[in-house]
């Protein structure tokens, strides 16, 4: 990511992150954080406040923090580390309770003082809350900035110069909400104490290049326009597959989720949604939540009692003297927790009716791997029908780890004879670019400091995705089936079934094929 000048800066701000000791935090936050330093990216007058209940100074926080730093982020200067660590700050408190957020909100307004970040006629600088601790923390939290009235949003609207009034904006990790009416009640509870533009639902895989560059392929080569649709496209398919298992997550969070929620639900709808949707007016957040709404509102409803007949539920079995998943610490096997998911969705509106777009994720699969696959159909007039029977064009997208994009194309072999085979016109983005694609929240943070909502979710998307999946998870027929897989396969039988059953088959890279 290059530099940026002065003036394109978001403003000086303060960051606070709850859940300060958690995993997140010391893995992908501080280590972003590191990296916009270190690129000369921040505002030149900002800070961060880690808070948490562990009593613990500044020092002992950095101290803490550094060999994540080194290990994670992409660079790692030990000078340039001192300097950033003389904005990094901890603050000792329960986030949960109100009596804490007095010492809370003088310690920011202190130490805005002390970086040099205005604090302007209402008192508060700007700041950016994240939520970086466990689901049940975010109501509390939320309801506890605003109580304490740390929020000035509501006083905006009064004044003419809203540049001198301080702006609060708040990142809200995933997962959002653990099915449709929690996710609901979450959104209220945001919008008592915050406006909708001050709210940044977060999914990192928006913020993954090729995710991104999938509108700039799409609405930035007209030769693709004409053919996306039903009338050229068999079908899409939408991948993300994990090689290892649940492990240490299993007591904690997994068992209560799955692979609907945490990754079909929260990232490859949303993946879907770009390949999808039509083309918005300009390339600004409102323009592109509309077209995904409108997207998640075509979306074919999967009634319950039919759930089973398009949806698929698989969980690991035990191999290689590692446990299968029902054996994991903290798992309760009654409750069926998926560790594959794969369902069919149907669009219904003038551009895909009739194209069906699979999802699945799972873990302990053959192969680490995300990737849209843009499945053609079949030539309508086989000309050299007895001469060569061949595979249909497809064009695959690869978001990781091979970043990238491919397009499979029929072709003579030279020779005297007509023999046709598939060859592949092959984009690396690494070696186009000659540069490795950017962690996700190093430009996701950025953006929410600037005020940028593009990369980040709309309530109703949201609760557009929830809607989809809802009565997936209501299901008691489809978990009652779920199914036990082999590890380093491509899942259970009934995924390949799902697909059997519409004359199609999964995308199965082998483990050393690349795209």
């Amino acid at each position: 990511m290059p530099s940026i000048p002065p003036s394109d800066r978001p403003e000086p701000c303060v960051l606070v992150i709850f859940g300060a000791s958690g995993d997140l935090t010391h893995r992908k936050l501080i280590p972003a954080l590191y990296e916009l330093y270190e690129q000369n990216l921040l505002p030149e007058r900002c800070c961060v406040v880690g808070v948490s209940r562990t009593p613990m100074t500044d020092h002992a926080f950095r101290e803490k923090v550094a060999p994540s730093v080194e290990k994670f982020a992409a660079h790692f200067d030990k000078a340039k580390w001192a300097d950033f660590a003389r904005r990094v700050h901890y603050h000792a408190a329960d986030a949960s309770k109100l009596d804490d957020y007095d010492g809370l909100s003088k310690r920011i307004e202190s130490l805005a003082d002390q970086h040099g970040v205005p604090r302007q006629r209402e008192g508060s600088p700007n700041i950016l809350f994240y939520l970086s601790v466990a689901p049940e923390l975010y109501d509390p939290i939320i309801t506890c900035i605003g109580a304490a009235g740390m929020v000035s949003e509501g006083k905006r609207w009064c004044v003419i110069d809203k540049g001198d009034v301080p702006w609060q904006r708040i990142i809200v990790e995933k997962p959002f909400g653990s099915d449709l009416n929690s996710a609901i009640a979450l959104n209220r509870t945001l919008g008592q104490v915050f406006e909708e533009e001050s709210i940044y639902r977060i999914d990192h895989y928006l913020g993954k290049e090729l995710v991104q560059n999938i509108l700039v392929m799409r609405f930035g080569n007209r030769i693709f326009e004409p053919i996306w649709s039903a009338q050229h496209v068999d079908h899409v398919q939408v991948t993300a597959a994990e090689t290892v298992g649940v492990g240490s997550r299993a007591a904690n969070f997994y068992d209560g989720s799955g692979a609907m929620r945490d990754m079909i639900q929260s990232h490859l709808l949303q993946v879907m949604a770009l390949v999808a949707m039509e083309p918005p007016s300009s390339y600004n957040a409102d323009a592109l939540s509309r077209e995904r709404i409108k997207l998640f509102k075509s979306i074919r409803p999967i009634p319950a009692e039919d759930a089973h007949q398009h949806a698929a539920f698989g969980r690991y079995a035990a191999a290689d003297g590692e446990p299968a998943y029902t054996e994991e610490k903290g798992v309760d096997p009654a409750r069926k927790t998926d560790t594959y998911a794969a369902m069919r969705v149907h669009i219904d509106n003038f551009r895909w009716a009739g194209t069906p777009f699979y999802l699945r994720s799972g873990k302990k699969l053959a192969r680490k791997l995300t990737e849209v696959v843009v499945q053609f159909k079949a030539p309508p007039a086989w000309m050299f029908r007895g001469v060569a029977e061949r595979p249909p064009n497809r064009i695959v997208i690869n978001i990781a780890p091979d970043d990238g994009v491919s397009i499979r194309l029929e072709a003579k072999v030279p020779g005297p004879k007509l023999t046709i085979d598939s060859v592949k016109l092959d984009m690396d983005y690494s070696a186009t670019f000659n540069a490795k694609p950017v962690e996700a929240y190093g430009p996701l943070l950025l953006d929410a400091m600037r005020g940028d909502r593009m990369l980040y979710k709309h309530r109703e998307e949201v609760e557009g995705a929830w809607t989809v999946c809802q009565p997936l998870l209501d299901s008691t027929q489809l978990r009652s089936q779920i199914q036990t897989y082999k590890p380093n396969s491509w899942g259970p039988d009934n995924a390949d079934q799902l697909m059997s059953a519409d004359a199609r088959k999964w995308h199965n890279p082998r483990a050393a094929e690349k795209r």
